[in-house]
């Protein structure tokens, strides 16, 4: 069975006018080092895809499993721990907190399960390091420029070491030459750590050097 497998994933929401259905059926498999872009208008469910592959939205119907667990056969406390050990999230919004540091912000998701200890200060370090932060550590985000804080946030969705690493417009908000170098970024830090890689984006540019190229079109994935 592939690492990753969405199956047949409908997504309907419902509105006066009767179920408005986002995603239709939606089906894709990656095993572990292989990466995807979605791309698609805005409207057209990349984000609600990208959720429901996250565990932070159910699906209407199908399912989707990682690593062989059915995630919607969990309940809400084992998809928070699942979610928290083998899943990272990177937003087109950084949402770094602005009182702390850079490396206290890459260390935030060690900070749920209390494992905060010298190991986990040095991963972030390293992963820092891996990003071209090892100078910023003790800066606060509003002394970074934008893409130096979108890195801050790539160190963070790696510090529990994902499986799955999944990346919402990850450069929307930076100008081309920061988005070029956060979407390289990501692809070689993805392949170093032998991650499975979800990227949705407005970027036809970002989604040409993806292994997988699929676009979302009336709620259906297809290869472009």
């Amino acid at each position: 069975m592939p690492d990753f497998v969405a199956n047949a994933v409908t997504k309907e929401f419902d509105t006066p006018a009767g179920p408005l259905r986002i995603l239709d059926g939606i089906s894709t498999k990656l095993d572990r080092g292989q990466n995807m872009a979605v791309i698609g208008d805005s409207g057209s469910g990349k984000s609600t895809f990208l959720h429901i592959a996250g565990t932070l939205d159910s699906p209407t119907s199908g399912n989707v499993c990682l690593m062989g667990s059915d995630l919607t056969e969990l309940n809400e406390n084992q998809l928070a721990h699942f979610r928290n050990e083998n899943i990272g999230f990177i937003f087109q919004e950084h949402h770094l907190l602005p009182q702390l540091t850079v490396l206290e912000n890459v260390l935030l998701p060690m900070v749920a399960t209390g494992a905060t200890d010298s190991d986990s200060i040095q991963r972030a370090k390293d992963l820092l390091d891996s990003v071209g932060l090892s100078d910023r550590l003790n800066h606060r985000p509003t002394a970074l420029s934008g893409g130096e804080r979108q890195r801050v946030a790539v160190a963070r969705a790696l510090i529990k070491e994902p499986i799955l690493l999944l990346a919402d417009e990850p450069t929307g908000s930076l100008d081309q030459v920061n988005a070029e170098k956060t979407g390289q970024l990501l692809l070689d830090l993805q392949r170093q750590h032998n991650m499975i890689l979800i990227c949705v984006t407005h970027s036809s540019k970002l989604a040409s050097v993806f292994q997988n190229k699929t676009r979302l079109v009336d709620g259906r994935l297809a290869t472009v």
